[in-house]
């Protein structure tokens, strides 16, 4: 079985932009330019109308694009660009046609149409003020959003520690509920259960995952177990990056910039407990992401600062990891996607 994967990054050395890949035979190759495009940090794909919307960087300005995949070579159809730091994540509405960004450097989210024909217009922009504790929360800083599963929007804010749940109604942004997590916590993602209402909050500044219950009528988040991601004897700087779950709801992933390393944890079957059972070295420096393929034998990780992927297989049923290849050059990367076709 071939298996196509998009690697995205930042294109500040010698980084093109996104390319593409094979796993095949237990094995990643055939790594080419696809999109030559300025850092495209994260993208998410359509498959079903074979469209890409990504970040973008163009000079003095940031912001998002999407593109055509239907023909021999992808097509630029639009882009919507501002003065100033580009996006630090995207996420794609499909039952809307929506997409959303949350811009870490200037502290806001911002919500888009997608018209029929791929075109973007900007709607409604979300902005967040404040700061917390720690040297890296000098203001807000918006790291994250994306749908619940009952299609909401959920932001993580670093600078500010908060959590949020938001309604988009009538093109507007607008306010749930909030969860404020410990001081210096810093969330940077989260992931849901697939099978329960549970979320897993990974903090990028304490290196922690914090459990927690999401209530489907409130919207309101209620903190349950919190567990670190990387030993108690490193004192070295860490951050963590990346959290990914098993299509099962089984096992938790999360990867470690500073110690290098993925932790993987055992999930109970209500999904409200977390215990670890595995770290493992991403044999490079500075995991940002990593990613689960569709069949959920393997997972990709991606090492920003080293120029390299390390590809492990998966047990299924143990949830760990086995290291297969490491060392397979890509320039810059920070974002894994697997397509499902």
């Amino acid at each position: 079985m071939k298996e196509t994967v998009l690697l995205g990054g930042y294109t500040r050395r010698t980084g093109k932009g996104i390319y593409q890949g094979q796993l095949e035979n237990n094995q990643l190759h055939d790594i080419t330019p696809y999109i030559e495009i300025g850092g495209p940090t994260y993208f998410t794909v359509d498959e079903k109308n074979q469209r890409l919307f990504t970040i973008m960087t163009e000079g003095d300005q940031g912001g998002v694009a999407a593109y055509d995949l239907s023909g021999a070579q992808p097509k630029l159809i639009s882009k919507v660009l501002q003065p100033g730091a580009s996006p630090a994540y995207i996420a794609y509405d499909p039952n809307r046609q929506l997409l959303f960004d949350a811009n870490y450097h200037k502290g806001l989210a911002n919500a888009y149409r997608i018209a029929p024909d791929g075109q973007l217009a900007l709607l409604d922009t979300l902005k967040h003020h404040g700061s917390g504790p720690k040297p890296e929360q000098d203001s807000a800083h918006v790291h994250y959003i994306n749908l619940t599963p009952d299609q909401r929007l959920i932001v993580c804010d670093l600078g500010i520690d908060q959590v949020s749940v938001y309604d988009f109604e009538a093109d507007h942004f607008k306010p749930i509920a909030t969860y404020q997590t410990q001081p210096g916590f810093g969330p940077r993602h989260v992931v849901f259960n697939p099978n329960q209402s549970v979320v897993y909050l990974l903090g990028e500044l304490s290196s922690q995952v914090t459990v927690l219950d999401y209530n489907v009528q409130t919207g309101a988040l209620t903190p349950i177990q919190t567990e670190s991601t990387i030993p108690d004897n490193f004192t070295a700087h860490n951050g963590s990056a990346a959290i990914r779950i098993s299509a099962d709801g089984k096992f938790l992933y999360a990867s470690n910039r500073g110690h290098n390393s993925i932790t993987v944890f055992n999930i109970t079957a209500d999904g409200r407990h977390i215990d670890l059972i595995q770290r493992i070295s991403t044999e490079g420096d500075f995991p940002r992401d990593f990613n689960l393929d569709p069949s959920q034998k393997f997972i990709l990780a991606a090492n920003q600062n080293s120029d390299n992927l390390t590809l492990y297989t998966r047990n299924p049923d143990s949830g760990f990891l086995t290291l297969l290849e490491k060392d397979i050059s890509c320039p810059e990367i920070v974002c894994v996607n697997f397509l499902k076709a």
